[in-house]
């Protein structure tokens, strides 16, 4: 039994036309038995962060336009796609938005005791990928396609770390292995294709969770660890893993193969195109990883896999925009000692901030981290308690993998440099 799993991204389910192009490729896999991780559709997940904010802040009037808008998107494509309103999807899809609804209402009326924001952000975020699944489920059912639908939230089990959830594996395994064995390997129900969501899990006290931002990659390489898939490919709106992103860079340059270190190290760095998590868990199973383009399936897209002799000749461009450079200083005019590099990783730790470079000198330590309206005003005040703290926002974050001079002098040109860290074949630039 060919067993394998495929990521679609929000890009590739945000029209109609893309739904149609999902069951296309799904239609064309033959025999192959394929776990289908579908992610939110389009940018539902910045449309209910939206909500989520209003919500927060109690803006009923805000919080109520945005849903409007959400629920409105999904049942203009609903129409699109089921002309029929009495298609039982409908009241599928109502059933969602109106326990979606109640969430959002019982937290206005009835909360006594706010819970943290990233509490509620799994519990409302987490519905994009509960419509986009249920749509391209009965869509699949149109079909005649041999589907069924699994919620991945009784299959992925976490912590209770909210909106960066860690991975429980061996439950996990157990159960995603089950779960695939008794659907695929029953012969009575002639399943094809399993439906499930990426980003999403439960705590042991079944709270949904999730796995970090763009963590459907993460939850395709879950499920193709626990299976042993023979690949696992990540559908984009790209030709294959790009030396820059195309929407920024022209005259990007597709990367054929590439190995899992290489891998591991874009992601870690940034690149958009692999969440950062995703690799480890292939290279661990030996599973091949391909990047194919959605709108482009015959071609070969980028192949990453365990490739042991092998370079690379190209300068490869990774960018974050949205960066905060923050610099600390002891008040006394000490030295940035171990102590005090302890002490400031504690903090980061237990606020939850993610360092992206980070240089010290004798009696600075500066830290370059996303720019996040939760984490960072509490994580300031905090740090100014004890050092001297300067920061700029607004800042660019360039990594260079295998830098030429060339590739520096292109990204350079017309920019301030705040801060410069070179290695063998690694440079990073914040610049403003």
């Amino acid at each position: 039994m060919n067993l394998r799993v495929f990521k679609f991204g929000g890009a590739s389910v945000c029209s109609d036309s893309g739904v149609r192009q999902v069951a296309d490729i799904l239609e064309k896999q033959g025999d192959d038995h394929v776990v289908a991780v579908i992610s939110a559709m389009g940018k539902t997940t910045n449309a209910l962060e939206e909500v989520l904010q209003h919500f927060r802040t109690g803006d009923s009037i805000a919080m109520i336009e945005s849903f409007e808008s959400v629920k409105e998107f999904h049942f203009q494509l609903l129409a699109r796609l089921f002309p029929n309103t009495g298609h039982f999807v409908y009241k599928e899809i109502g059933a969602l938005f109106n326990q979606l609804q109640g969430i959002l209402r019982r937290g206005h009326l009835y909360r006594t005791e706010k819970p943290l924001y990233d509490f509620d952000y799994d519990q409302i975020v987490s519905f994009g990928e509960l419509f986009s699944t249920t749509l391209v489920y009965h869509y699949l059912k149109e079909r005649k396609q041999p589907v069924a639908l699994f919620d991945v939230r009784t299959l992925i089990k976490t912590d209770s770390t909210y909106r960066d959830a860690h991975v429980l594996w061996e439950p996990t395994k157990t159960l995603i292995r089950n779960a695939m064995k008794g659907y695929f390997g029953n012969s009575q129900t002639g399943g094809k294709i399993a439906l499930t969501q990426g980003f999403l899990g439960s705590d042991a006290s079944g709270n949904t969770t999730t796995l970090g931002r763009e963590g459907s990659d993460f939850s395709a390489a879950i499920f193709a660890y626990s299976i042993q898939a023979k690949e696992m490919i990540i559908w984009k709106d790209v030709p294959g893993v790009m030396n820059a992103d195309p929407k920024w860079m022209k005259n990007a340059e597709k990367i054929d193969h590439l190995s899992y270190r290489e891998a591991i190290e874009l992601a870690y760095y940034g690149a958009s195109i692999i969440h950062p998590r995703t690799i480890k868990p292939l290279e661990n199973a030996n599973i091949v990883l391909r990047v194919k383009s959605f709108l482009d399936p015959e071609s070969t897209g980028t192949t990453i896999e365990n490739i042991s002799a092998w370079t690379i000749d190209t300068p490869i461009f990774i960018r974050k925009q949205n960066q905060v450079l923050i610099s600390l200083s002891p008040r006394d005019f000490s030295f940035i000692v171990e102590e005090n590099l302890s002490e400031i990783f504690r903090i980061l730790a237990e606020f939850r901030v993610k360092v992206n470079v980070m240089q010290n000198s004798a009696i600075s330590f500066s830290i370059c981290v996303d720019e996040d309206i939760q984490k960072l005003p509490p994580l300031l005040s905090h740090l100014k308690k004890d050092y001297e703290t300067r920061y700029n926002e607004g800042l660019e974050l360039y990594t260079i993998r295998h830098y030429t001079k060339e590739a520096i002098d292109r990204i350079t040109q017309g920019k301030r440099v705040l801060m410069e860290l070179r290695s063998r074949n690694t440079l990073q630039l914040v610049t403003k």
